[in-house]
């Protein structure tokens, strides 16, 4: 059986396979990136350049460039943030997660 007969045979099975194979890596992709983004919820006296502080040590950006990035993807500028707001920031979710213990300790 020669290759043209082949693939005229089973040209649909293997690009069915090979388009399985790109989308299958394609949506793991997508969730492993996921989990280096949280949800913050804004406190009173917060701002995007006090969170971009809180989390420094959680990020490689500077605290500029923090800034830009969650503007951007939350849709926002910097002073129309308020108490209560949630926010997508470029931080692993198990930073996050776990307790502030500083914070914890001064109340």
């Amino acid at each position: 059986m020669d290759m043209k007969k082949l693939w005229e045979q089973y040209s649909y099975v293997i690009i069915l396979v090979t388009i399985s194979f790109i989308a299958a890596f394609a949506l793991l992709h997508k969730f492993e990136n996921q989990n280096e983004f949280s949800s913050v919820t804004v406190q009173e006296g917060e701002s995007l350049w006090k969170i971009a502080e809180k989390y420094s040590d959680s990020h490689s950006m500077s605290t500029s460039e923090f800034v830009s990035w969650v503007e951007k993807k939350n849709s926002i500028s910097g002073e129309t943030i308020y108490p209560g707001d949630k926010l997508m920031i470029p931080v692993s979710d198990k930073t996050v997660d776990q307790p502030d213990l500083t914070n914890l300790a001064s109340q």
